[in-house]
């Protein structure tokens, strides 16, 4: 046991974890029904030239990869602690891009990198790429949306797009955000929420009034594909 713990924690024993777990993302995907709703939105927004600000939650991140449907690559923000390595090595595999950082909690931004991810991210925005988070991650509390990704689209003017991908059959781990570990040979929901622009002057109220508009957005997007696989919200 000691022996498996110290052979994962080494670079080549993630490399070859986050390798398989790519796989099996495949799997799933390859081996699942799916549906799609507003599958004209991605598409739609890059033909406009404008870089896009994907959220979804945490505890749905495994089959987000699947779902994307854009000709270029997507900038993921991965925690640089716990299990980010892991996610950016799966990841990887995707043909995504890793930007390592916290835009959860700005206090702390100096100690995670956050300044530097920030400024990362904007330049991404700026020439048309795209940008992917998990507004509730690293840490928590799970499916509450962190201010960072309002200031993110204040800055850039990039709109922000909800999105979850869902499958009927899973398991929830026993985890700060009950992470859903997808199972094959199921049926599967993609659902693309409208985009949100969030105008780039506004003060402390409205940035909160903001910011819960894109948590209400991003918790009716989750719960509808909730509703399509027939699984609990």
């Amino acid at each position: 046991m000691r022996l498996g713990k110290r052979v994962l924690g080494t670079s080549l024993g993630q490399t070859a974890l986050g390798f398989l777990a790519a796989q099996y993302v495949r799997l799933v995907k390859l081996t699942t029904k799916w549906q799609i709703i507003n599958d004209r939105i991605i598409p739609d927004l890059l033909g406009q030239g404008r870089g896009i600000i994907f959220v979804t939650w945490h505890g749905r991140l495994m089959m987000a990869p699947t779902a994307w449907s854009g000709a270029t690559p997507v900038h993921l923000l991965v925690s640089r602690h716990g299990d980010g390595e892991l996610i950016a090595r799966a990841l990887g595999h995707f043909d995504m891009i890793m930007v390592r950082g916290s835009t959860h909690r700005p206090e702390r931004e100096r100690d995670k990198g956050g300044s530097a991810a920030m400024r990362e991210m904007l330049a991404a925005l700026k020439q048309g790429h795209s940008i992917g988070i998990t507004p509730d991650g690293p840490r928590g509390p799970a499916m509450h949306l962190s201010p960072g990704v309002i200031a993110l689209a204040q800055l850039s003017g990039a709109p922000i797009v909800p999105f979850a991908v869902c499958t009927g059959r899973y398991y929830t781990l026993a985890t700060w955000d009950k992470f859903h570990f997808a199972l094959p040979f199921s049926k599967g929901a993609v659902v693309v929420g409208e985009p949100i622009d969030i105008e780039r002057r506004i003060d402390g109220p409205a940035r909160e009034a903001a910011r819960r508009q894109v948590e209400a957005a991003l918790m009716e997007v989750t719960g509808q594909a909730d509703r399509m696989t027939r699984t609990a919200p």
